[in-house]
């Protein structure tokens, strides 16, 4: 089923345009947020997805380069990125052929930010699948649910709604950090196609640092040092974690694209860096793909 059919009830702000040569760096700030419409408190992450359905939705804000104090050449990079953005997703829309799209990897990876700017230069929609737990429970935060409930309680609820997302199409997912985790939710995540995010740890630790860790059970520690603390745990994490992390059909390395871009801290590159790049990554993926086919379906054809 189409995602303009089903929709999603999305109140969502656009992800800015860069820092330095473009406006709001992904790591310099807080990462964009969105806002999923009300659906009925208590009903289970099921009905919510199916509410989402019926319900329609409003799409994604979309992205507008906003001239910033260093003057036109700011304006000018920012239309140049929007234009880039948009000819690759013209090119890569042929091939995925309306799958879904799922952003893994770790908290405070940027996964909202990127996705709803690839979501938009797709036409597709977008979804936060932690927003979508919560909505689905009738709770506030992903924090109040591991302290009210457990987080077993959580991730049967995410595993429920992401069973739900895979039977639709033309949507961005951006899934908790966790969601890896579960091997269930891989098979579901298989419908379409995954892209990790692989940022450094230590970015990690200083974003996650700087706006804090109230929202984010897995990490909140009551006392210490917030970057040291983050970045321990962050590491425990990522040794759990890692290789659930390399099952996905593209991996974004940031420190890749810094390399590339003559930088040496990834917190200089924006949210349309890293946007243009995952671009490249699902094209260079999905034509592999496309053509992996060919040949296999020519060596059939070949042995009748």
């Amino acid at each position: 089923m189409e995602a303009g059919g089903v929709g999603l009830s999305l109140q969502s702000r656009a992800a800015g345009f860069g820092s330095g040569r473009r406006r709001g760096a992904l790591y310099g700030g807080t990462e964009s947020r969105s806002r999923i419409g009300s659906l009925r408190v208590g009903e289970p992450a099921g009905a919510a997805v199916a509410a989402v359905r019926a319900r329609g939705s409003k799409p994604v804000a979309p992205l507008r380069a906003k001239k910033s104090s260093a003057g036109h050449e700011n304006l000018h990079n920012s239309v140049d990125d929007a234009l880039l953005l948009k000819r690759k997703s013209e090119e890569v829309l042929f091939y995925l052929n309306g799958r879904c799209i799922y952003l893994v990897g770790m908290m405070g990876s940027g996964k909202s930010t990127v996705g709803k700017i690839i979501a938009e230069v797709l036409g597709y929609s977008f979804f936060d699948s932690d927003k979508l737990v919560e909505q689905a429970v009738g709770m506030p935060s992903v924090a109040q649910i591991f302290k009210v409930h457990s987080e077993a309680f959580f991730r049967d609820n995410e595993s429920s709604v992401l069973r739900d997302l895979s039977s639709m199409r033309r949507l961005v997912v951006a899934t908790g950090g966790g969601a890896v985790i579960r091997p269930v939710n891989w098979n579901y995540m298989k419908k379409g196609l995954s892209v990790w995010l692989d940022v450094p740890l230590d970015a990690l630790a200083r974003r996650i640092a700087k706006v804090g860790t109230a929202s984010r059970p897995l990490l909140d520690q009551p006392s210490g040092d917030p970057y040291t603390m983050a970045f321990s745990k962050l590491s425990t994490l990522a040794e759990q974690r890692g290789d659930a992390y390399a099952n996905a059909d593209v991996r974004v390395s940031l420190e890749e694209i810094a390399s590339k871009q003559g930088h040496d801290d990834v917190s200089k590159l924006t949210p349309t860096d890293i946007a243009i790049e995952s671009l490249h990554k699902i094209e260079s993926f999905v034509i592999e793909a496309a053509d992996s086919q060919v040949d296999s379906q020519t060596q059939r054809i070949q042995t009748l």
